[in-house]
């Protein structure tokens, strides 16, 4: 795909038409990697073909009560030992998914879509799918060696006539990595296997990415103990309890209450409440080796004004998520207050990464008001990778975002029973609008009005029957928030 300016037919029509020379695209001479977030890729069986993961939403609900289906994403003894191969990425994911906690993955097509707006050639980008149930470690050994060989491709593609044509910069094309949630770590890894290719790397861009990991990971681990859980959140917290990946988003910051102090989790910690010891260990070591990686140019986009559990009390081996979290000294101990207690902060963050683990060591910060798995589908979001991608000084340009009003949704209801959504931040409903849509487009879209209720603006939701919907608020000044929730047949929690 040429782009517009290197046809001429485009170029003799427009100068016809106007009397001088036409706009030239701006365009980046730069190869493109996009790493997406953990679920973010499909998986196939290698022997047979047969998809494993990146279900259609009308498959959703029957995935997460199937055994069988669940059971082939289990890591199994010799994958464990590092014999890989069983299980290979399809691509990354091109319909909207979901799963307990992590709420709703929205697919990468629109970000791809944006990359390739603004670059030489459809060849320029590499989308790296891979099998996000293995170490990060496995994976970024794997990113270094794939960015390796599609920069060396780019760098002789015909295409590059064109590009070095069109931009000033005299240079070779180097590498922009755009990587959403798990795939920062993956990209931070990538640079500690290969300490060479920060040096062929301009820019990184993380979406939502837990440098320090997400509070919500112990809560994968360790749901359903100590009281009911619904059926998918019990089969994810088995699946999860087999996975490296999962282990690898374990939070390495302060964030267990003991109400008198505040401790980290370690890997003792994370069995008691129902992980593995020797994936937790592994893990903290791979988080150890690769948090000093450089991440060249680093832009994080971090998500805010969601409700994010940022600490932890463990009570007889059960997890209590608390929505706000230690803020620690320069020396790495905590702040306390008169009487020597560690002082809780609400940071919030995307629902899923507090600001403070997502921002980490970014050079530049924007700040957006989304959930986290929206992160690398909205508008604004992608007009900033496209901006980092097509850029040509180190003007890095203010946050976006003024408003800071959240989207507090359940990630699993029953169809049929409604429900409460809240909007924390909003002190008004005169300019909020909401609106409720299957994603497999099989009912018409809702639009439930904003009410005050006990002190919180919100709205109460009914959905009509099992599947994947897509709620999105609008509100004024700010990106739309989109959150997807699961309904499933009544009975099955």
């Amino acid at each position: 795909m040429r782009s517009p300016a290197a046809d001429p037919a485009h170029s003799t029509t427009t100068r016809a038409l106007t009397g001088r020379s036409p706009v030239a695209p701006d365009i980046s001479q730069d190869a493109v990697v996009v790493v997406p977030g953990i679920m973010g890729s499909a998986l196939r069986n290698a022997h047979t073909g047969e998809p494993v993961w990146g279900l259609s939403p009308k498959l959703l609900a029957g995935f997460w009560s199937d055994p069988d289906r669940l059971r082939v994403l289990h890591l199994t003894p010799a994958e464990r030992e590092g014999r890989y191969g069983r299980i290979e990425p399809a691509g990354l994911l091109t319909a909207s998914t979901w799963a307990p906690f992590l709420k709703g993955v929205e697919p990468y097509t629109d970000l791809v879509d944006t990359i390739r707006e603004v670059v030489a050639d459809r060849a320029a980008v590499l989308e790296f799918a891979y099998d996000w149930r293995l170490p990060v470690a496995v994976n970024g050994a794997r990113l270094a060696h794939a960015a390796r060989r599609h920069l060396a491709a780019w760098r002789t593609h015909p295409a590059q006539d064109d590009a070095r044509r069109l931009r000033p910069d005299d240079r070779p094309a180097q590498l922009v990595f755009v990587a959403h949630s798990m795939g920062g770590l993956v990209t931070q890894e990538a640079m500690a296997a290969d300490p060479r290719l920060a040096v062929d790397t301009r820019a990184v861009v993380t979406l939502g990415t837990p440098f320090d990991g997400s509070v919500l990971a112990t809560t994968i681990l360790n749901s359903g103990r100590g009281g009911p859980a619904a059926l998918p959140r019990r089969a994810l917290r088995d699946l999860a309890a087999t996975l490296p990946g999962v282990h690898d988003l374990l939070p390495r910051f302060l964030c267990v209450d003991s109400g008198a102090e505040a401790h980290r989790l370690g890997p003792a910690g994370v069995a008691a409440l129902g992980g593995d010891l020797h994936l937790a260990t592994a893990a903290e070591e791979s988080h150890r080796h690769r948090r000093t990686a450089p991440l060249p140019r680093h832009r994080a986009v971090v998500g805010t004004a969601q409700p994010t559990p940022q600490s932890l009390r463990l009570r007889d081996g059960v997890v209590h998520e608390q929505y706000a979290g230690f803020t620690s000294h320069s020396d790495d101990t905590p702040v306390r207050d008169g009487d020597g207690i560690p002082v809780l902060t609400d940071r919030a963050g995307d629902g899923t990464v507090h600001q403070d683990s997502a921002s980490r060591g970014g050079d530049a910060i924007t700040y957006l008001p989304l959930q986290h798995g929206a992160l690398a589908a909205d508008r604004s979001a992608r007009h900033h990778v496209r901006a980092v991608i097509t850029e040509r000084d180190r003007v890095l340009g203010p946050s976006m975002g003024t408003d800071q009003v959240g989207l507090d949704v359940p990630d699993l209801v029953e169809a049929g029973v409604p429900w409460q959504l809240h909007l924390p931040g909003a002190d008004s409903t005169a300019h909020v609008g909401l609106t409720v849509q299957d994603t497999g487009g099989d009912t018409p879209a809702t639009s439930p009005w904003p009410s005050l209720r006990d002190g919180r603006i919100g709205a109460r939701v009914t959905l009509p029957a099992p599947g994947l919907y897509r709620v999105t608020a609008v509100v004024s000044g700010q990106p739309s928030i989109t959150q997807l929730v699961l309904a499933i047949a009544p009975g099955l929690g």
